[in-house]
């Protein structure tokens, strides 16, 4: 899939329309898009996410969320982005329009498709999207629409992007270190919800789940009349739970779109409180402000990771007998694996006891019982040392206490090695670092109380009066949704205790039960899916393993740094870990790695699960080559841009961003080049160079040395 041409009309700073052709040129890939600060580059990337997600776009990255919640919702903040001279000569409305090449549909035949959003800041309470097929609407999009959901939208869900995975193709290079960072329970398990949708392995997880509930009807027509009601009540209440989780979420998007205002109408307070206290400029609030937000989303990071050490504290004082866990499970392992070697050791040594006491006897020799009890244990001490040497010696009376899965033993594992080497030190830096952004938080706090002082007249009584009133709905709002996500998390395992309560009824009714032929094909298939399930993800696994383990290898220059990558997939896909082992097979702490080594680590994940999706969508990268040495900025023109999709496009800031050497190295993948003209603060305009008098171009433009 490609993207031909993208059109803004009166989007934002573009005023009227301004269309871009993108499509790449043979085996040259890459397109770049540069301009100054301010003229566009940004705007461009948004206008292309919500031309294809609408309100949706905040789940596509964090920048656009905070920016929808600082304008208090998604109405106020779409409603700004009508291009300011357009709005003085009386046009109400703007659109982005994306047209898009090879795109594959089922059953349909097509050259192109051009997803159209509009917005009219007068007529209009929601997006308009439209779908053309080579220009013409189509059935198909009509066929889709459910309830409450738009066929168009649906769409694109299906056959252009999902949003759930759409992060890995929009992107800004310098804060995909995040990936690097992940560290709370909940940021995990979104994260490996894309990872398992990305990966393909959710589709077929969905077709499984699908199939039970078929087979779930069959087996309601043959279970007894008892096993039949537990089965019903058992599918209604796993039903109605869902509904209780989609309306506790409901509940939360509510809540968030009340803290949103709130937080709105209380920072107005605030500016008009310090205004009017003659304290400091607005200017100076902003910045305040702007720090604040910071160090708070900062500070809540950090106390994100935090909480996940404090779970480890208890482990870390009982060291002594997670070593005696770990010394029982190498135990069980070991106890599994030289089983049978065990037992054909012992047939062996009972067959050679055999024939010596049949030749005893034959020769007619007696023994005294010390004597021959001595010589029967040091044959078999013997026997194991020169012939069985490997296999490990367990008491006889050694029991199996925890039998854990190979997942659940590398999970134990992986928490030892965190206590052993990298749990004090990371902790002394976390909780050093929570206390430093308290302290500063403290300071802007008191900073901002001292601005309020000198105001004691009655409006600044009221203002104070109105913004304290907001200010404790906001906390509460706040401790509503924390709530709420507990209870969510209480709904979520008692789904799956009711999930396991199914399954073990399912076997025990078809372990009963005759079926006709229909349902024991669909048996099978069920069967052969779950098979299938169990072995593509173990493909994925290795398969995402070396690529990731090769793109590191290609982009760090310090070789040999990563020598291993493990990536542990969960039974359920609801869960997928990456570990990174050093040339000592020693567990590597993400949280250790230099910003730069982060960003590596991060390139060669992304490179990797694009590559392993078989996707084929354009990425865009903003601020490309930030934080890179010479070195690896060299690595990844070499090995990341050219190879991570068959058209990327990235939005530098030249001599910054990408210097003119660097250039000069991209230059052979480079099929096309545009600068961003910026005409007044009301418009800009692309302007298509050729590759090779890019840089020429762009000194002329912008009176550049």
């Amino acid at each position: 899939m490609y993207i031909k041409e993208i059109e803004l009309n009166n989007f934002r700073i573009y005023k009227g329309k301004n269309k871009i052709s993108l499509l790449p040129e043979g085996d040259k890939n890459i397109i770049v898009i540069s301009g100054k600060n301010g003229y566009g580059k940004t705007t461009f990337l948004m206008s292309l996410v919500w031309c294809l997600y609408g309100k949706q776009m905040e789940k596509v990255d964090e920048l656009y969320e905070k920016e929808i919640r600082d304008k208090g919702n998604y109405t106020k903040y779409i409603s700004n982005s009508l291009n300011r001279k357009a709005y003085e000569e009386g046009i109400t409305e703007f659109s982005v329009s994306v047209t898009f090449t090879d795109v594959k549909i089922p059953e349909v035949t097509c050259n192109e498709v051009t997803i159209k959003r509009s917005y009219n800041i007068v007529s209009n309470s929601s997006d308009r999207v439209e779908v053309l097929i080579d220009g013409y609407p189509n059935q198909l999009i009509e066929d889709l629409t459910k309830d409450n959901q738009r066929g168009e939208e649906i769409f694109i869900r299906d056959f252009i992007l999902p949003i759930e995975i759409a992060k890995f193709f929009f992107f800004d290079a310098e804060k995909i270190v995040s990936l690097a960072e992940i560290n709370s329970s909940n940021q995990r398990r979104q994260l490996s919800k894309a990872y398992s949708e990305v990966l393909g392995i959710q589709k077929y997880e969905d077709l499984k789940a699908n199939l039970e509930e078929k087979q779930d009807e069959y087996r309601r027509r043959s279970a007894k009349p008892e096993e039949k009601e537990e089965l019903n009540l058992l599918h209604t209440e796993i039903e109605n739970t869902k509904i209780k989780i989609e309306g506790l979420v409901k509940n939360i998007e509510d809540l968030k779109y009340e803290r949103n205002q709130k937080e709105k109408d209380a920072e107005d307070i605030q500016r008009r409180l310090i205004k009017e206290g003659d304290k400091m400029t607005l200017d100076e609030l902003n910045s305040l402000k702007d720090e604040q937000s910071k160090l708070e989303q900062k500070k809540n990071e950090v106390q994100e990771s935090l909480k996940q050490y404090f779970d480890i504290i208890p482990f870390a004082l009982a060291g002594e007998t997670l070593m005696n866990i770990s010394e029982q499970l190498t135990n069980e392992r070991n106890l599994t694996e030289q089983k049978y070697k065990q037992e054909d050791v012992n047939l062996k040594i009972n067959q050679i006891k055999q024939e010596i006491e049949i030749q005893r006897v034959e020769e007619r020799l007696v023994f005294d019982t010390n004597v021959r009890n001595f010589y029967e244990k040091q044959i078999e001490k013997l026997i194991k040392k020169y012939f069985f040497s490997d296999i490990p010696d367990l008491p006889d009376n050694f029991e199996v206490l925890h039998d854990f899965s190979n997942s659940e033993t590398n999970e134990f594992n992986q928490l030892i090695n965190t206590i052993k080497h990298s749990f004090k030190e990371t902790f002394s830096r976390l909780n050093a670092e929570y206390s430093y952004l308290k302290n500063q938080l403290d300071i802007i706090s008191r900073k901002i109380r001292d601005a309020e002082k000198l105001a004691e007249d009655e409006y600044i009584a009221n203002l104070r009066s109105r913004k304290d009133s907001l200010d404790k709905r906001i906390l509460s709002i706040n401790n509503e949704i924390e709530t709420l996500n507990q209870r969510i998390g209480e709904l979520n395992n008692h789904l799956k205790s009711l999930r396991q309560r199914q399954e073990i009824l399912r076997k025990k009714i078809d372990e009963a039960s005759e079926y006709s032929e229909k349902e024991q094909k669909t048996k099978q298939i069920i069967n052969r899916l779950q098979n299938f399930i169990a072995l593509f993800k173990e493909e994925k696994k290795r398969s995402l393993e070396e690529k990731i383990l090769k793109g590191l290898n290609n982009l760090l220059h310090k070789k040999d740094f990563i020598t291993k990558v493990e990536v542990d997939i969960s039974l359920t896909g609801e869960d997928i870990d990456i570990s990174l082992y050093n040339s000592r097979n020693k567990l590597i702490d993400k949280g250790s790695l230099s910003m730069g080594e982060r960003q590596m680590y991060a390139s060669a994940l992304l490179n990797a699960l694009v590559d392993e999706s078989d996707i084929e969508f354009p990425v865009f990268i903003d601020s490309p080559m930030q934080k890179f040495d010479e070195k690896h900025a060299e690595n990844i023109i070499k090995y990341f841009y050219p190879n991570v999709s068959k058209q990327v496009v990235i939005f530098p800031l030249i001599n910054k961003e990408l210097t003119e050497k660097e250039y000069t190295e991209l230059h052979p993948k480079v099929c096309k080049t545009f600068l961003i003209n910026n005409i007044s603060n009301e418009k800009s305009e692309f302007i298509e160079c050729h590759p090779s008098e890019f840089l020429k171009t762009y000194k002329t433009l912008y009176n550049a040395d």
